[in-house]
């Protein structure tokens, strides 16, 4: 399982800066604004020695009162999932009764701490940290979340101790494939997951919310082995009330992490939902091949069918590349041809291309269509070789590589996954530039750029 690091803190001291540095995302709203987060959100974490998840938390204050009430029962709940905790405070304010307040909460939890100085840009080091000890959480780290520096230093010792999981140690085949069953409550995940297995291994209930934690299910299918991993139903943040759900959000995103292959399941009465999306977009980023399937498709009657479709084709564009499997999870209704898809898609994750073959692909796709000019100067893309699986990962050499177009880059993403059948996963094309033979400085310049597809 991936680590779970929560950020915490009193209002306005850049957790959700930090976050975004974290994530390489811009999923956290920032504003010089004292209580703009009031949610949990949740991330992977992609800056230190390790993957992880990240939750980004409201300030907490003392004696809070309305809204601050709630959003301090929102880090609560983050402060009990997570394995470790940064306590970040603003190193241009110095130390605040607010800080104090704060450390003495987080003590209670006796999870490992780091502190964070932020914004400690332009300052001496020992200087920005001395009022700090006082807080009695060990060594300050001093940061600034806006400009990225100090966050790698402070991951290493946030994670230290844990050792890094390899993807490359295990044995795929003989654990089997992971698939991830994910959706929002009462779309019936756990009665696919019995469906597929023969028995009632885990309890399917119309009551939402039954399934509480993500339960691992090994099985064999057809001579294949497979482990599923039944989540909770993510439901909206504001949702989430129940204290015993507090850690099925990231217990989802960590399912994701795990598996090869994710399993959307919709349920065909619903509109496909923004909570829906937005879970795909995680899974997405993850690079995991995506699989949606629109359960409860028996009652829907033959008039509204066709404006289902058309609402997945409008709301479901950013993942294309995923097949819609139309099925019924209590009677069985194309759970076959499902699984017949989970296995073609993580097959495909998994698919190794060798390097002539990926270069003389490359190559053809050249002929047919060439890349623009940039400058009056044609791009030259040279050869390519795999860098990665699960998902794909195709490393393309050349020269003026920074100037590549997306369009053009999808134009290759669509050639490599009709050439080699990835089907139903992303594919990503990361770019290298070569050094240039007439550079007196003889160095090697490199420049990657991956991009998803």
């Amino acid at each position: 399982m991936l680590p779970v690091i929560a950020l915490v803190g009193r209002p306005n001291v850049g957790k959700s800066t930090l976050f975004n540095v974290l994530t390489g995302t811009r999923d956290a709203i920032v504003a010089d604004v004292p209580g703009l987060t009031r949610d949990r959100q949740y991330g992977f974490g992609r800056v230190g020695p390790m993957p992880f998840v990240v939750i980004d938390t409201g300030g907490l204050v003392e004696n809070p009162k309305g809204i601050e009430a709630q959003m301090r029962a929102q880090t609560e709940r983050a402060v009990a999932e997570a394995d470790r905790l940064i306590l970040l405070v603003d190193g241009r304010a110095g130390l605040t009764p607010q800080d104090d307040f704060v450390a003495r909460e987080i003590r209670k939890s006796g999870k490992p701490t780091t502190l964070a100085v932020n914004k400690a840009e332009g300052l001496d080091p020992d200087v920005a940290a001395a009022d700090f000890h006082a807080l009695g959480l060990g060594e300050p780290f001093g940061i600034s979340a806006s400009h990225g520096q100090g966050c790698e230093d402070l991951m290493a010792q946030a994670l230290g101790g844990l050792e890094p999981e390899s993807a490359e140690a295990a044995d795929p085949a003989a654990e089997g494939v992971r698939i991830a069953i994910i959706g929002r409550p009462n779309v019936g995940k756990s009665t696919l997951v019995n469906r597929l297995i023969g028995e009632e291994r885990v309890i399917a209930s119309d009551q939402p919310g039954t399934t509480r934690d993500s339960i691992l299910v090994p099985f064999e299918r057809d001579g294949r082995k497979f482990q599923l991993i039944d989540t909770a139903g993510m439901r909206r943040r504001a949702r989430v009330e129940d204290v015993i759900e507090r850690a099925s959000v990231a217990k989802t995103l960590q399912a994701i992490d795990e598996a090869h292959v994710v399993i959307l399941v919709v349920d065909a009465h619903d509109t496909v939902s923004e909570q829906d999306a937005s879970v795909l977009g995680v899974a997405l980023q993850r690079g995991r091949a995506l699989i949606i399937a629109i359960n409860k498709w028996d009652g829907i009657a033959a008039e509204q069918r066709e404006e289902i479709h058309r609402q997945l084709a409008l709301r479901l564009d950013f993942v294309a590349f995923a097949p819609l499997h139309f099925i019924s999870a209590r009677h069985g209704t194309g759970v076959g041809e499902l699984m017949q898809s989970a296995v073609r898609a993580y097959e495909a994750a998994m698919r190794e291309m060798p390097t002539k073959e990926l270069t003389r692909t490359l190559a053809h796709a050249l002929t047919v269509h060439q890349p623009p000019l940039v400058h009056g100067r044609r791009i030259k893309l040279r050869y390519a070789h795999q860098g990665g699986r699960n998902p794909p990962r195709i490393v393309i050499h050349g020269n003026q590589t920074a100037s590549v177009p997306d369009a053009y880059t999808r134009y290759l993403v669509n050639v490599f996954r009709k050439t080699y059948d990835l089907f139903a996963t992303p594919v990503v094309i990361e770019y290298r530039t070569d050094a240039n033979p007439y550079d007196r400085s003889r160095k090697v310049r490199r420049g990657s750029r991956p991009r998803a597809r």
